[in-house]
Formats: structure tokens, sequence, C-alpha cells
């Protein structure tokens, strides 16, 4: 068995296997050790998976494969899902005492497409309490830490699935994207995250934070990657109402030009104001030139209702988090408190034990913008400020076929930093809240380093199911640079 099977792409270990060079027994045992390696210092999952059921599955594999040789994408290859994603008979708590000990009885529709395609689970991955944070340390399981300097966030709330991927824990993630909760933890930990148009995956089994913004995703080691895991994620599901019954194309196909001739690249202004770490932007910048140098088209744009994105974002999804946590009384699942006087009383306790501070703060202002003779001052003003950042995007997706942007202002930032300024938390996703907002598609790639040695992401967004236009742009640049070359160095 070649030891160093961890460091390869998804694709690079799917052409193993399919050639019949390596076995799935051969993969599962080369992650398996790996995870042994590194976990104890990342901290990257909050429940791993049996290793005897992993191997097991991996020999029951090999030995169909002996009879019949038809093989999958996914088969056999080992993927992490985030935390809030229901998968049956493993505990789903997504980082909250509130749900510490529950298990769901049954899959999420997008595990049970892994299932049919016979992946290798290796466990459930760390995350901010219920996906409220962008650090993955607001987790009653302790703070995962970036691969690339295990003092740094690895961002969130998918901070567990990032941090996974870059230290090779798996070939591949899952997480959840509401507020850039996919993109910005890729940035921070140098891999790829996708966050599809708002539709096109499947939400069926996914612990609601805010239910008009969460969408599922990929968080991969490249580009090609990405496109093959939404090649599995994308078809409708009737299960789920907000599932698009448009047809998904074959995204692999997308990823096979290494230039963006004819393309049309927006550099939107408002993305590149202060608060903008110089070095970032000069990564960033330079991004944007090699677009060009492919062949891009660049062209200055605005979207003017960016400034307000933030706060209509924390309204927003605040309401809708206050009403989807509601069902979390002690009463049919989850955390109970045991000293309770009556009915009143043990809600109160409940609720009050079983939530985190981040949790608790949300579910007050969102209770408050919601609340009798506020709704229209703070929840209805937000929607109306959300319909014209849609329409801002649709009018220059009328000029451009991508738009260019940061991830984050910043690179990672160290461990307990920003936990007693939640405002200053909160800023972290400012580029990427604008694109949930719209329920547009976004990913992040790596674009650079800083002088510490941190990852630094670039953002590409595009119209609405135009994943294959993010990922061809993304595929150029990927290939006409060396970022994805660079390993973290933890050992």
């Amino acid at each position: 068995m070649a030891p160093a099977l961890f460091k390869l792409s998804l694709k690079e270990l799917q052409d193993l296997f399919t050639q019949g060079d390596i076995g799935a027994f051969d993969i599962a045992r080369s992650y398996l050790l790996r995870i042994g390696q590194v976990e104890s210092k990342v901290n990257a999952y909050i429940s791993l998976a049996n290793k005897e059921t992993v191997l097991a599955e991996a020999n029951a594999i090999d030995t169909d494969l002996r009879q019949w040789r038809k093989t999958f994408p996914l088969m056999a290859m080992p993927l992490a899902v985030k935390d809030n994603i229901c998968t049956q008979d493993l505990r789903t708590t997504c980082g909250s005492t509130m749900l510490e000990h529950f298990v769901p009885p049954y899959d999420a529709t997008i595990v049970s497409r892994f299932k049919e395609q016979r992946y290798l689970l290796m466990g459930k991955t760390n995350l901010d309490e219920f996906g409220m944070g962008s650090s993955t340390e607001h987790s009653v399981f302790a703070p995962t830490r970036n691969p690339w300097n295990l003092d740094c966030i690895p961002g969130g709330s998918s901070g567990g699935s990032a941090a996974a991927v870059a230290a090779d824990e798996c070939v591949a993630a899952l997480g959840t994207d509401t507020g850039g909760s996919i993109r910005q933890p890729a940035a921070c930990c140098g891999v790829i995250g996708l966050k599809p148009t708002y539709g096109r995956v499947s939400r069926y089994g996914l612990v609601a934070f805010a239910s008009s913004l969460d969408q599922i995703g990929p968080i991969t080691k490249t580009v090609t990657d990405a496109a093959m895991l939404l090649n599995v994620l994308s078809p409708h599901d009737p299960r789920d109402s907000t599932s698009t019954k448009q047809a998904p194309p074959d995204y692999t196909k997308a990823v096979k030009k290494k230039d963006v001739k004819k393309l049309k690249f927006g550099v939107p202004k408002e993305f590149f104001s202060d608060g903008l770490d110089p070095e970032v932007e000069r990564h960033v910048r330079a991004a944007i030139q090699e677009l060009k140098n492919l062949g891009g088209d660049i062209r200055e744009v605005s979207l003017p209702s960016t400034d307000w994105a933030i706060a209509a974002y924390y309204i927003i999804a605040t309401a809708e988090a206050s009403s989807n946590l509601a069902r979390y009384d002690g009463v049919k699942f989850g955390h109970r408190a045991k000293a309770r006087k009556d009915l009143l009383d043990m809600y109160q306790e409940t609720r009050a034990e079983g939530f985190g501070s981040e949790v608790k703060r949300r579910i007050m202002l969102g209770t408050y913008a919601l609340s009798s003779g506020y709704y229209d001052a703070y929840y209805g003003k937000a929607q109306s400020v959300r319909t014209l950042i849609a329409r801002d995007f649709q009018s220059v997706f009328e000029e451009v076929d991508c738009l260019v942007t940061p991830v984050m202002p910043t690179a990672a930032f160290p461990l307990g930093e920003k936990l007693q300024d939640p405002l200053q938390m909160y800023l972290s996703d400012m580029y990427t809240i604008s694109a949930s907002l719209a329920g547009i598609p976004a990913m992040s790639l790596p674009c650079g380093f800083t002088q510490t040695g941190l990852p630094i992401g670039l953002q590409l967004m595009g119209r609405p199911f135009e994943e294959s236009t993010i990922l061809r742009a993304a595929y150029a640049y990927e290939q006409s640079t060396q970022w994805r070359k660079k390993r973290p160095p933890i050992r």
C-alpha cells in the first residue's frame, strides 16, 4: 500500500481505484492512519466512524468488485460530513449540548446518495453551534484548529470540514453555507469551497439555522473534485420543496479548459474599501490580473446595496433562527433539564442549559426583530434590502459572467482574538453574505499566502444555476498557479 494515498485529490484517488491499482481497504487504512496521526492536534471531528465498520465496508467493496467491475464516482472515497447533516445511526450534534446525544432515525438525502455510491464515511465534522459563527470556536466540543497554524482559527462554521480536508483527514467533505460558512473556512484553510445556488442541492435532513439561506456544498482539495461532488449532490429531491427541478449539467465538463477567453469578470468596487487587509488585497488583485492574462475581460462594476448586506443578513438570519430553534424545548427530543418545577420552568432551564452564548444571542436578536411593533421596522425592512441586493446582482450580471472579490477582509486570525467582540466576528463574513442573500452560486479558492504562511482566498460569484461558469474560471486560474500544491506543515 502506498503510504501517501491520503495526499491525493479525489480525482487522483478515484482514478487509481477505478484502474484497480489500489483497493478500498488500502484507501481506508491510509486515511484511518492519517486521522490517528493528526486529529488530536486539529480536532476536526466531533464523531469518528468506527474503524472496524469502515474497514469492513472497504473489504466488502473489494470483494464485490471481484464479481462485477462497476464503480461509482464516489465509491470507496473517504468523505466527511458536517455535523448538522443527519446520518442514521451516527449522532448529529450540531456542536451543541442541546443535541449532544441525538442519533437521527434517517439519513439526509445527500447522505443517502453517498451511500448509494458506497462511499466511506470517516466521521462528522466540528462546527460552530448550530452553524452560528465564523471561527468554529462556538462548539461545545472544543474549537477546531487551523492545520496551517494550530494557534489560528480554521474559519467557520464549517471549520471542521475545511480543516479535515486541509489536514488530509478525508479526501473531501460536506459543509453548509448560510452567510459564508463554506467559503470563509475554505479560504482560511487553503482549500476549495463551493456554495451552490439556493435550491441546487437538497436540504432534506439538514438541521435548519436560517431556512431561506442555508445551502449544502462541497469542500475539496481541487476544483475538479468540487465538480465531481456537485454532480452527485445536485439532482432534484422531491422531499425538499425548495429543490429545483432544473436538470443539472455534468459539472466535470466545465473543468477542461485552461483559459477564460470570452468570459467577462466584474470587480465590485465596494469589495475593495476600508477594512480590507493590504496583503489580502495585493494577492486578490494579482489573481484578477492572472485571469486577465488567461484571456478574461476585466471590468469594474458596482453593487451599491453592499454596505447594507451585513445588517440585513443578521436580522433575517437571526429571525429565522429564532423560529427554527423554538423546537428545542426539552419535550420531544434533545436535551432536557433535570431540575424543573413545572412545564414553563422545564422550557426555560432546558434552553438555558442546552444553548451556548452565541446561539442565545442570535435567538434574542431574532425574537426582538419579529416582535410586535418591530417586525416592519426590522425584519420587513431587511427583506426589502435583500430584494435590492438581488436586483444589484441581476443588473450587474447583464454585463459580466463572473464577479471576483476577496473572501475575507483578513487571513485566519488567532484563536480567541474576537470571541469577546461579536461585531468584529460578524465582519469576517462581510464579503460572503451578499451572495447568500441573493441565492447565487459562489466559491472560494486559494490565491496566495501571507508572509506568516496563512492561506488567502479568492471568491468567484456567478449567475443563478451557472455553477459551471465559476467552476470553469476557477479551474483555469487553479491550473495557471501553484497554490494548490502547497500543503500545511502539520505532521
